[in-house]
């Protein structure tokens, strides 16, 4: 059998750190109902989820990995009522994160601080809409009960140039988590021979 290869039990822990992680992201978002935490989500499931992904990579550690757990966390944001942009974000992040793993041989301490705040950044296609269909995604917002206060206070938030300001605190949150999750795991980095 291929050590190299995705094995049952990989699905598995794939499959559990998932949805682990995805609470993580749910948790994250009811925050949002407080107005700047709709912003700063990235920076703060960076964080929060920061501790499960670190353990996920230990266990896992392989090809492949990354990208399921960004494809199917997507999906499942998507079935939550988020838009659709997500799932070719979890996709292409969780690919590029796999990619960045495999080049440190999944070894390389840097390159998992890397790979996991190049992961963190799929959650950026679930705010997407927020700039880039705003009308329709208010609009909608408004139609499910959302109060005008809120609305004009999210609106406030997402001008043109917070968006590259969002995308730095997911790289910010996800260096945080990244050390955070090592300090919490360290024992098992250790026998993973991640340094």
């Amino acid at each position: 059998m291929d050590k190299k290869k995705l094995n049952a039990k990989d699905f598995i822990n794939i499959g559990i750190f998932t949805v682990i992680y995805f609470v993580m992201f749910f948790i994250t978002g009811m925050l949002g109902y407080i107005p700047i935490f709709a912003v700063i989500i990235p920076l703060v499931l960076g964080i929060l989820g920061g501790i499960p992904f670190m353990l996920f990579l230990t266990k896992t550690g392989k090809f492949g990995a990354a990208t399921i757990m960004g494809t199917l966390v997507s999906v499942l944001c998507f079935l939550m009522g988020q838009s659709w942009i997500s799932i070719p974000f979890g996709i292409v992040f969780g690919f590029l994160a796999d990619l960045i793993f495999k080049a440190g041989e999944y070894k390389s301490w840097k390159h998992t601080v890397l790979g996991y705040c190049v992961f963190t950044e799929w959650v950026i296609g679930s705010m997407l809409p927020m700039w880039i269909m705003r009308d329709t995604f208010f609009e909608a917002y408004r139609s499910r009960g959302g109060t005008d206060e809120y609305i004009n206070a999210i609106m406030g938030l997402t001008a043109n140039w917070m968006l590259p300001v969002v995308i730095v605190l997911g790289i910010v949150g996800g260096v945080i988590g990244a050390y955070l999750g090592k300090a919490i795991l360290k024992k098992h980095f250790v026998k993973a021979g991640i340094v």
